[in-house]
């Protein structure tokens, strides 16, 4: 039986409310919160979201790995690095699936217990000056990406996240809202910028609901040191601040995306033509209508048939009318994308997917 280790990387804010709500009561408090949340769930291989074959930590998380090492008598100066390590020996794990290969790289990995026989690492995004030659196989679902890695002689093989059965859960019948969008935003992100400056304007005639996770600079604009010449460039846009809700994240998120009639969707710049990011299996589960940006989409993310794409921004607002004026068309899209979802990129298909790249 193959036992897995996953290591994951989580935003420092969304951590700060896992340990509020545990109260460091204990480490498997921590983890336990990060399981029912969700928030990682897509990623979450079946062996480790079960329990059956598998364990994981955040080793990036200061805190959780600290109340480990307190427990487990490691000294008082055990580095993120020590205690990653002494985890993943303890756990006895054959594979060590790393989705932080930034800040554990090829010189973790030569460090690895002789127990691990593959170190798999997970990164969808450009690492110019990443050392990843340790690693036996790189993955993640941008063909672009994988490409760069194999150009710097690596091994890269195309995977993906899947689909979190607790979405159906959340899934409602009557859909209150009209449009939600749930992203990242900074002034770095220009096309994604234009789309939410444009949907935050349809307000006056649409139930629109706009969850905006804000760089450091984007939320220090929005004090008054925005009216500074340096934060100036920062600051949100008028329409887009009057509406801009905090960020959700796992179980809130499945909340806001299941009693939304349409889940807008835009890739941040670095992407090029692929598409596929969390967004879209978190829009398809909980089955709202995704309608996303034009580009090259993962197998069955299909237009027309298991979503929308857009052109443009005037493209996107013409298809926003049209499939909100349109029920039976909209329902019989977010339908058939939700069966897909769940049936292609089932969680055991996803396992055996990752068995059979080892």
């Amino acid at each position: 039986m193959t036992a897995v280790f996953q290591n994951f990387d989580i935003y420092p804010t969304y951590m700060d409310g896992v340990h509020a709500r545990a109260r460091l009561a204990d480490y498997r408090d921590v983890l336990q919160e990060l399981l029912d949340d969700r928030f990682v769930a897509l990623h979450m291989l079946q062996p480790v979201l079960d329990g059956t074959g598998g364990s994981f930590a955040v080793g990036g998380d200061a805190r959780s790995q600290r109340a480990w090492a307190d427990a487990h008598g490691l000294a008082k100066d055990a580095t993120p690095e020590a205690i990653l390590l002494a985890q993943i020996e303890a756990s006895g794990a054959d594979i060590f699936y790393n989705m932080d290969p930034l800040r554990f790289g090829s010189d973790f990995v030569r460090k690895l217990p002789g127990s691990v026989k593959k170190a798999i690492a997970w990164r969808a995004a450009p690492s110019p000056g990443a050392d990843f030659a340790a690693y036996d196989l790189i993955v993640c679902n941008f063909e672009s990406i994988l490409q760069s890695y194999r150009e710097s002689g690596w091994n890269a093989a195309w995977f993906y996240p899947a689909f979190d059965p607790v979405m159906a859960d959340y899934r409602q019948a009557d859909r209150a809202v009209d449009i939600v969008f749930v992203g990242s935003y900074s002034r770095h992100h220009r096309n994604r910028a234009q789309v939410i400056e444009a949907l935050a304007k349809l307000q006056d005639r649409r139930s629109v609901r706009i969850h905006l996770q804000q760089s450091r600079m984007t939320r220090l604009a929005g004090t008054p040191l925005g009216l500074l010449p340096p934060l100036r460039g920062h600051r949100l846009p008028r329409p887009v601040a009057k509406v801009a809700r905090p960020p959700v994240f796992g179980r809130g998120l499945y909340a806001a995306f299941g009693g939304a009639k349409i889940v807008l969707n835009g890739a941040i710049d670095m992407s090029g033509n692929d598409r596929g990011n969390m967004r879209c299996w978190e829009a398809l589960g909980c089955g709202a209508l995704m309608l996303s940006d034009a580009g090259t989409y993962p197998p069955g993310m299909e237009d027309g048939v298991t979503m929308s794409s857009y052109r443009d921004v005037d493209d996107m607002l013409d298809q926003l009318d049209r499939l909100l004026d349109d029920e039976d068309r909209r329902r019989s899209i977010a339908d058939a994308g939700a069966a897909m979802i769940a049936d292609r990129y089932s969680k055991s298909r996803q396992w055996e997917d990752f068995v059979r790249l080892l």
